[in-house]
């Protein structure tokens, strides 16, 4: 049995389905702050908060072999201004979370880290022995628990993977889950209500940044290659595999202004773009060299861009009545 923590969220859901159907039993630990209990379709749904002492009673009640750790605050911009929110959910509960897991012998753990632990990074492609230099109590937050997970690993037996996912995006390609952040803050649905006319139009943080057009560059990776990587890793830690940290990206970074464009292609639709100033917090350039994972797991993402915006338009078209 696999507990998923934070699995009736985006990335969680889309990786539930993913080792329901790899033939996993799973429990989802969610106290639905965040996420929404239709998107837990598969496995047992229980409401539980990692914070709480509570959480041992899910450690009475099943034979949990691992855990994948979902459960975390992910914005960004909500974390410069309310950091104490950040360390407390993500850092604090997660080493309650460790504790219950040592108590009951639960010697797994697969992280759901970012690449914002990277800050400003020194180089682009990012390899995992870049510099971590985080610039937003997020990335901070996310820098602690790796901290953790190796003190942890150096007490003997426990092992983790951390992976560092660059920009999660797309949907289910069945419609029977997808993207909905409230409030949303991911650039390609938040692109998309601009094309269905939900929002007057989409802005771009600052578009004076040392790239090719002036607007920040990502990694975008779809959610299904995302769920891949957490079951491989699983399996890795089952076949006795060492605690390890990788990249999760294509490798391929495209701009803000890329994004747009390519949304504008699959919808077919034109709208307003407008300019605005910085956001506190962001790089100018994320992506990826996901080589590690590639050659040690033989992980290989399956969806380029423009698949993704088309998986992430059927879903937006569905919730959206269109």
């Amino acid at each position: 049995m696999i507990l998923v923590t934070g699995g009736a969220g985006y990335i969680g859901s889309h990786t539930n389905k993913a080792l329901h159907n790899a033939g996993y039993d799973t429990v989802v630990l969610d106290n639905l702050s965040k996420g929404y209990e239709n998107f837990v379709k598969w496995g047992t749904l229980e409401n539980y908060d990692i914070g709480s002492s509570d959480l041992r009673e899910v450690f009475e009640k099943y034979d949990i072999d691992g855990v994948i750790h979902f459960a975390g605050f992910i914005s960004v911009a909500e974390s410069v201004e309310m950091p104490q929110k950040y360390l407390k959910n993500n850092y604090k509960n997660t080493i309650n979370l460790l504790k219950v897991m040592r108590e009951y012998g639960v010697d797994k753990f697969i992280f759901s880290s970012t690449a914002a632990v990277y800050g400003n990074p020194e180089k682009i492609p990012i390899t995992e022995d870049s510099n971590l230099k985080p610039i937003n109590p997020y990335g901070h937050s996310k820098w602690l628990v790796e901290k953790a997970l190796e003190r942890e690993a150096e007490k003997g037996d426990f092992n983790y993977v951390a992976l560092r996912y660059f920009n999660a995006s797309g949907c289910d390609f069945d419609g029977q889950i997808g993207e909905f952040h409230d409030p949303e803050t991911h650039l390609i649905p938040l692109i998309l209500d601009a094309a269905i006319g939900k929002r007057d139009c989409i802005y771009i943080y600052g578009d004076d940044y040392d790239t090719p057009d002036g607007t920040c560059i990502r990694d975008y990776i779809h959610v299904n290659d995302l769920a891949d990587a957490h079951i491989k890793a699983y399996e890795y830690l089952c076949n006795e595999g060492e605690s390890d940290v990788f990249n999760l990206g294509n490798g391929q970074g495209f701009s803000v202004r890329e994004v747009i464009e390519m949304c504008k292609k699959v919808t077919g639709r034109d709208f307003e773009v407008k300019v605005d100033e910085r956001r506190e917090g962001d790089p100018a350039r994320l992506v990826a060299d996901s080589s590690k994972i590639r050659n040690k797991l033989g992980w290989t993402p399956q969806y380029d861009l423009e698949k993704i915006v088309e998986s992430a338009w059927m879903w937006h078209q569905k919730i959206n009545g269109i």
